[in-house]
């Protein structure tokens, strides 16, 4: 597909710890400063809060919690940072994550970031100041600050959900622009020529963006294109789906299938055929993503694409733990999906 790889990413010297005395030469004030503002004590003036934190930010310093002599101890932490956990995916994530900590001494510390970035990096920050066994974190986007934390960080880290870019240490997932290809193949094998695609908001959810990218390639490679699109400045639901489902097929009657970013809004789009008397699939085929239990329970299943998610929780535990160090290298495992037939395409 043509698809440039992206560059390696330069790891830095994970032995030349940074140092409250390195953030307070940076910005210019003495190490208490430093350290009553990343204890949030006392009164600061705010011009001097805001650059001792851009110098924390700058070089990755993260706080030390566990003081003195307990420094050198294993906290028994593994701190795990979602996106979400109104989504179905992630909690089925987590299922597989407690299942490969059950029979261990290794507690989850589970945060979850509301697709905030400012928020994973504070949640991060926070986290590896405890000394953490290792972090399971979800994507490959943060902010400049938190991968500098990550990369300087002498623990285990490991990206789940995706395979499309290369990782800090580990990255456990699916190709998502692989699985918007076979979609495409999928469909058109089927006999469907007028796509139109129903989305939510690509800026929050990079991944729902590859897999569109990777519909787009397929069909561009049998010579077609997407015919219409509707993608809403908000979170995937059953709601958005089927406010987007109504607006394609308002403006867009000649379409034969419509490729949803995930379930959720698929089934939106089931729900406003229903309402409307558009038959599936003789009128208008549909199609997912996440295999999520909803889907399958429909009186006509979903078709969709079925991802592993408990498998990616387990499989970031066990690859997070193989080794205490970290490879020169980084390492990715696919985890695969498939394609489910259904009944709705």
């Amino acid at each position: 597909m043509g698809e440039a790889t992206p560059p390696r990413l330069r790891l830095p010297d994970r032995k030349s710890k940074v140092t409250v005395k390195d953030v307070a030469q940076r910005a210019g004030v003495g190490e208490s400063t430093v350290s009553r503002i990343m204890r949030n004590k006392g009164p600061v003036a705010e011009e001097t809060r805001k650059r001792v934190m851009e110098a924390v930010r700058a070089t990755g310093y993260v706080p030390n919690k566990i003081a003195g002599s307990l420094a050198s101890l294993d906290s028994h932490l593994v701190g795990v940072v979602i996106p979400s956990l109104s989504n179905i995916v992630f909690p089925e994530v987590l299922q597989g994550i407690h299942a490969a900590l059950r029979d261990g001494e290794n507690q989850p510390v589970i945060s979850v970031t509301e697709y905030d970035m400012d928020r994973e990096e504070a949640v991060v920050r926070g986290l590896l100041s405890w000394k953490p066994s290792a972090i399971l974190i979800a994507g490959f986007e943060h902010t400049d600050a938190t991968r500098r934390m990550l990369i300087q960080s002498d623990i285990r880290v490991v990206e789940m959900m995706d395979i499309d870019a290369i990782p800090i240490d580990i990255a456990v997932g699916m190709s998502h622009r692989r699985a918007g290809y076979a979609t495409g193949r999928y469909l058109v094998g089927r006999g469907y020529r007028r796509f139109g695609y129903a989305g939510h908001d690509w800026t929050a959810d990079r991944r729902a963006r590859l897999r569109y990218d990777g519909l787009v390639d397929a069909l561009r490679d049998e010579g077609l294109t997407i015919t219409a699109e509707a993608v809403a400045e908000a979170p995937s639901s059953v709601g958005v789906g089927k406010e987007m489902t109504a607006r394609l097929c308002a403006e867009h009657p000649e379409l034969d299938v419509i490729v949803y970013s995930n379930d959720d809004m698929a089934v939106g789009g089931i729900f406003h055929c229903m309402a409307a008397n558009i038959t599936i699939p003789d009128r208008l085929a549909i199609f997912g993503f996440n295999g999520l239990d909803i889907g399958r329970e429909l009186p006509q299943p979903l078709s969709t694409i079925r991802s592993n998610r408990f498998l990616i929780g387990r499989t970031a535990v066990e690859k997070a733990f193989e080794s205490p160090q970290r490879p020169p290298e980084p390492s990715v495992f696919d985890t695969g999906f498939e394609v489910f037939a259904g009944a709705t395409a």
